[in-house]
């Protein structure tokens, strides 16, 4: 369990004053947050939680990436996010958890207890505007995903995804991107075959748009192409 010092930092370097929860918030405020919190790690391929368990916590992924899916009736499975450092999960959910969150790499989770903490969004000053910002954000990519799913080819999809992971690694200047994720969960994700992600893949790269040194790093090598091909705004003869 997390004791807060005038900044909380534990062995692992999470420090309060950077996460998504507290950030903005005052050191006072940011106290009885830290204290009905507490760190968990998971290995690759650990679950946090299934679908279909009780909901009794909010969580903040802290380092690494979590995988979040769910699976359809016939058996197939549906990836419906990564999440990476500073996302949150379980802030709208009422009773039980409605699809499983799964590690992709080593992941340290900020676990905050939801009946307490649902008690301080009236008590901390700030933090209901800051619950409101970050739900915000997930309302968007919500969105965004309908579109990607709905309405976009499958190189317009591929290339999306990569925008969207190097948006997640801190820069929309990323160049050198970890995807961690195997091409079964980005094809779960995108709603496309495993072949046809990695066609697109290969076709990317003859193209020049990006190269793949390794299975799980991509170079971007034309930044103003991949966002073209994002946005349909390309020709899209792959």
């Amino acid at each position: 369990m997390y004791t807060v010092a005038a900044v909380a930092k534990d062995a692992s370097g999470f420090d309060s004053t950077r996460s998504v929860v507290c950030r903005g918030l005052s050191q006072q405020a940011a106290r009885p947050l830290m204290a009905i919190s507490s760190l968990h790690r998971k290995a690759p391929g650990e679950v946090l939680f299934a679908e279909g368990d009780e909901a009794d916590s909010i969580y903040e992924v802290v380092r690494g990436t979590v995988r979040l899916y769910k699976l359809l009736l016939d058996g197939r499975r549906l990836v419906i996010a990564f999440l990476s450092a500073g996302h949150l999960l379980g802030l709208a959910l009422d009773g039980i958890w409605v699809y499983t969150a799964e590690a992709i790499t080593d992941v340290t989770l900020c676990r905050y207890k939801r009946r307490a903490f649902e008690r301080l969004v009236d008590e901390v000053p700030g933090l209901a505007r800051r619950l409101l910002a970050a739900t915000s954000d997930e309302l968007r990519a919500a969105q965004e995903r309908m579109l990607l799913l709905g309405r976009k080819s499958a190189t317009e999809k591929v290339a999306s995804f990569l925008v969207l992971m190097a948006g997640q690694q801190g820069s929309d200047d990323a160049e050198d991107l970890a995807i961690p994720m195997t091409r079964s969960d980005i094809a779960d994700y995108l709603g496309l075959t495993i072949g046809t992600v990695s066609r697109t893949l290969t076709k990317l790269i003859q193209q020049g748009v990006i190269a793949l040194p390794t299975a799980n790093r991509i170079e971007i090598r034309d930044r103003d192409e991949l966002e073209a091909l994002a946005a349909g705004e390309a020709d899209d003869d792959l």
